[in-house]
């Protein structure tokens, strides 16, 4: 029902809030964390649209980076044709350069020698120059001009100089025939022999000088010929070039001979050296001679292109491109293909032609390796991290999915452990209660006059009753602890007195199986600790009855230390003692018990820095050590793995032989833990068993509740006992009842003592085994004694085991002995024993339960107490119990009744109250009383009422105790929060009802005034 109510609460609270507390409540909730975390699953991956959307980006991102890859390629792929192309117009523009420079220097070379014959034959008379000069001097000088293939030189002749000159010469001006660029080459003179004589015309231009290799060009008018193309075109050329006084360029043309392309470049012969910005006119003037350069083209080119090592890496051809419709290819074949290319142009000097490169790599490019496996690594890359985003996604939707059903399972796993825990709560009480009423009323039936076999069977059905509550109680404990619900108090207590406590509730079953009992504290625990002790006492009980149960000779010993004693090996002599079974408390063989508390963290730490941190963090902390050792059957080492897993036992047959649930181990490491300690324990089968836990507590106000009556003071005793450990748990107990004592072995030992005046003890207390071994010393000392009368004779107690009785003793030696007390011992058993045998019983003697001063009887005699409970039978085991120490008791079966029976004034000194009631349970009524019992002393102080209309009392305050079978630290906070004045156990105890009333009732005035 709790979501049902939470969720009317928040229902209720958004109503009052209004239209803006909603809305900030609204924004509280976004704002959160948790909000944010699910604002994020709810809308990123948990709509089933948003999940479609994410498929959509990823189909995007796919086809993002295909088309991505796709460019990435035509990128590389474009970046490396643009280095192909920058690599082919570089060797392009290199070859070109190189071409050019070479020509540039032929060029150069032509001009030198123009001038060289300006000089030597026409400035000359007679000319030094001749053909054979000429021929000689061109072909030596042909590698400063690498382009060229031979020179020759024409002169100016005018018509009527022709006569003359073709007399001088000796040969007559012949015409150069129009089938000059296409004859074939002939050998010798023939060429020369086959042309005509030169037409009369207004100049001439002759060839008189020519390298031997073109000698057959000698007599040729460059200025004549049939094909009027050629002609005005040589003729254009040669006046172009003795007007401008640079080279010019013809138009390509087969080589006679070679029939190969070739060009002339000519140039003009000047009689007087002309400035550089002599007009036109004056140069014709000036002109008298024209020298030409034949250039081979294709062979210069050849010969250029071997020259570099990347020869066969382009193909390149040359071309007159002066008519850019028709140009004209000088070098190369005119192949077009697809593929780049390059043009650089030529430039040979003649402003009026124009010459180009062209060049192309001959083989097709490679497979563009590196642009293809980018892309497609790229590729590959973005599928990749499309797949891990598309798992990705997928692992989260699942994992949020798997979220989600977790939560909803765990919502569910809580439901049903919070059902679980109401429905163990509900029917735990619902048992305790009327399991309450069946004990109350057994403990009054006992308080009737019964015959020895019916209180046997009320002990019994008593006995029953209270194991079936501990059962209950484990069982809650056990859900608790799974819930982390279990919360520890924290109250003064005196530990020494709750192991008597645990002693006494297993005695009769250690005297039924014949098992001795003991229990010793080191003088360094304090006497008053600060702790939760009815969660010390569990664990000691769980311990000792696991042991009670597989232990059917020998003892059951507790021992409780600091853990500062056992790191400082302070206890090595209990060390040693326990490695001989002579020096066990029975002389059975027991196990190392060091080996149960070898693997606790705080004993890996150095001794010496864990007493300094002790020291210097707190000196309010106690870290106790407590062992339980037994000589029992042990725990099979198949099963020592499952000792402390709930309802785990070592056999199938265990709970059918020994009883039990199997979660009291559970529970108590649990308990340790919550107490920030460790629990550990050693075990082997037919030796026994030692289980070992430590536990942090506080130091407490001494508050001491020991058995030190004034009376024992100075007193000092001897204890005899052949077994030195049993010895040592004799001397602890006396030391609580302010006992100084000393130790022997023997009687022997004893007696010399005594005799020597060495030993002066009051009493002397002697173990059975030790006595019945020397009986007979002692009655030969005892006449000596006797006669002699120099000994005090001391009180002798002797100490009985449950294994021996003391009807085995003989008879004569008993007269001698003050009293037995049976073990174990225990300080208020031995206290008045001792106060019977000394005699001086005192005003210090405690009552049973150690309570002092008043009795109950005394304490509620005549009051009157007003009892609340739904439950008729509880009703009636309170009110007996009750109205047994005297009370007046009116009862009351409901809260509402509760509350108009104490409205002031009424006649009630206390209020017993059940907290669980239908329609107003405890607590309601208490807030109730305390708030009319609040307006009633306001009016009283006030003076608004009169205090005679409520018998004179000024300050009205009933005291409220809770009746609970849930007595705890949480019910006792639980009770002060809702006004109550405390708690008690239903069915009551006494200790705890005198502790309780006594704080109430200290005198008998019925109201505190």
């Amino acid at each position: 029902m709790n979501w049902f109510i939470d969720a009317g609460v928040m229902e209720q609270k958004s109503v009052f809030l209004g239209d803006k507390g909603k809305c900030w409540l609204w924004k509280s909730n976004e704002l959160s964390l948790r909000g944010w975390k699910n604002h994020i699953h709810c809308h990123y991956f948990d709509s089933k649209k948003v999940r479609e959307l994410w498929r959509k980006l990823l189909f995007l991102w796919l086809v993002g980076w295909v088309l991505g890859s796709f460019w990435i390629f035509w990128f590389m792929y474009s970046h490396a044709a643009e280095r192909r192309k920058e690599t082919l117009a570089s060797m392009c523009d290199e070859r070109a350069r190189m071409l050019q420079d070479q020509f540039n220097v032929s060029m150069n070379h032509l001009q030198a020698l123009a001038i060289l014959i300006a000089t030597f034959h026409h400035a000359k008379q007679p000319s030094a120059i001749d053909q054979m000069t000429f021929a000689r001097y061109a072909e030596r000088t042909t590698f400063e001009r690498p382009l060229t293939s031979g020179v020759a030189y024409a002169v100016k002749v005018l018509h009527f100089e022709r006569e003359e000159f073709e007399r001088q010469h000796g040969w007559t001006i012949k015409v150069m025939y129009s089938e000059k660029l296409q004859s074939p080459a002939h050998e010798g003179d023939s060429v020369t022999e086959a042309l005509e004589v030169s037409p009369v015309q207004a100049e001439y231009a002759p060839v008189i000088f020519a390298q031997d290799a073109y000698k057959h060009v000698i007599s040729l008018d460059m200025l004549s010929g049939k094909d009027k193309f050629y002609v005005q075109e040589d003729l254009e050329n040669i006046l172009r070039a003795r007007a401008s006084g640079k080279g010019v360029l013809t138009t390509p043309f087969r080589l006679v001979k070679s029939n190969r392309l070739g060009v002339i470049l000519t140039y003009a012969v000047y009689r007087v050296e002309l400035p550089p910005d002599a007009p036109s006119s004056e140069r014709i003037q000036a002109a008298i001679g024209y020298l030409g350069g034949i250039f081979d083209v294709e062979a210069l080119v050849d010969k250029l292109l071997h020259q570099l090592a990347c020869k066969q890496s382009i193909m390149v051809n040359v071309y007159d491109t002066t008519d850019s419709a028709e140009p004209i290819s000088m070098y190369g074949a005119n192949i077009t293909g697809k593929g780049i290319y390059h043009n650089s142009t030529l430039n040979f000097g003649d402003p009026m032609r124009k010459h180009e490169m062209h060049c192309r790599f001959k083989q097709n490019p490679p497979l563009p390796w590196l642009a293809i496996t980018t892309s497609i690594g790229t590729l590959v890359i973005a599928f990749l991290i499309g797949y891990i985003f598309y798992a990705t996604v997928n692992r989260i939707v699942k994992v949020e999915d798997d979220y989600r059903k977790m939560m909803e399972l765990k919502k569910r796993a809580e439901d049903a452990d919070v059902a679980k825990s109401q429905f163990l709560a509900t029917v735990s009480h619902e048992i305790r209660t009327p399991m309450n009423g069946v004990l109350g009323m057994l403990q009054m039936l006992m308080d009737t006059d019964l015959d020895i076999t019916q209180q046997d069977y009320v002990r019994t059905a008593q006995a029953s009753g209270k194991a079936l509550v501990s059962l209950i109680n484990e069982v809650l404990d056990q859900a608790k602890i799974e819930s982390g619900k279990l919360e520890l108090e924290a109250a003064p207590f005196d530990l020494r007195a709750v192991l008597d406590d645990v002693l006494s509730l297993f005695y009769g079953k250690s005297h039924e199986k014949g098992i001795e009992l003991a229990v010793y504290v080191s003088d360094q625990v304090p006497e008053t600790l600060m702790g939760d002790p009815g969660r010390i006492r569990q664990i000691i009980t769980n311990l000792m009855s696991n042991s009670i149960k597989f232990t059917e000779k020998g003892h059951i010993f507790i021992t409780v230390h600091l853990v500062e004693e056992v790191m400082a090996s302070s206890l090595q002599e209990e060390k040693d003692c326990h490695s001989h079974s002579l020096y066990s408390l029975s002389s059975y063989p027991v196990v190392d018990k060091r080996q149960s508390w070898a693997n606790f963290n705080i004993f890996k730490k150095d001794p010496s820095g864990f007493q300094q941190l002790l020291t210097t963090s707190s000196t309010n902390l106690i870290n106790l050590i407590i062992s339980v050792e037994d000589t029992g059957v042990g725990i099979p080492r198949d099963a020592q793995s499952r000792v402390f897993t709930p309802f785990m036992q070592a056999g199938p047959s265990i709970s059918r032989i020994h009883g039990g649930t199997g979660i009291g181990l559970s529970i108590s490491k649990c308990l340790v833990n919550l107490m920030m300690g460790e629990i550990g324990f050693v075990s082997e089968p037919q030796v026994g068993s030692t289980f070992t836990f430590t536990a942090i507590l506080s130091r407490a106000p001494t508050n001491s509740n020991e058995y030190k009556p004034s009376e024992f003071q100075g007193m000092t005793s001897l204890v005899v006992d052949h077994r030195p450990t049993r010895a040592k748990v004799t001397k602890y107990h006396l030391l609580r009842l302010g006992i100084q004592s000393e130790l022997v072995m023997n009687l022997d030992e004893a007696f010399q003592g005594m005799e020597k005046g060495t030993l002066s003890v009051n009493m002397m207390l002697i173990d059975k085994e030790t006595w019945l071994e020397n009986a007979e010393i002692w009655s030969l000392f005892m006449n000596k004694v006797t006669r002699e009368k120099r000994v005090e004779v001391p009180k002798i107690v002797l100490l009985g085991n449950p294994c021996s009785t003391v009807r085995t003793s003989p008879t004569h030696s008993m007269e001698y002995i003050s009293a037995v007390v049976m073990k174990p011992l225990r300080a208020s058993m031995l206290l008045v024993t001792l106060q019977r045998v000394m005699g001086c019983r005192g005003k210090d003697t405690l009552q049973s339960g150690g309570l002092a001063g008043l009795s109950l009887s005394n304490l509620l005699h005549g009051r009157q107490i007003l009892v609340v409970d739904d439950n008729v039978v509880n009703l009636r085991v309170a009110a007996g119990a009750l109205k047994k120490y005297g009370a007046d008791v009116t009862c009351a079966d409901s809260g509402k009744k509760a509350v108009m029976m104490l409205t002031p004034p009424h006649k009630f000194d206390a209020c017993f109250m059940d907290i669980q009631m239908p329609q107003m349970d405890g607590f309601e009524a208490t807030r109730r009383i305390r708030d009319m019992e609040s307006y009633i002393n306001d009016h009283i102080k006030h003076a608004k009422v009169s205090m005679e209309d409520f018998e004179n009392v000024l300050h009205w305050h009933v005291p409220i105790l809770a009746m609970t079978a849930d007595v705890n630290q949480a019910t006792y906070d639980l009770c002060l929060k809702n006004k109550m004045d405390g708690y008690v156990s239903k069915p009551f105890e006494g200790e705890q009802l005198y502790r309780e009333v006594i704080r109430f009732f200290k005198s008998n005035t019925k109201k505190i005034q």
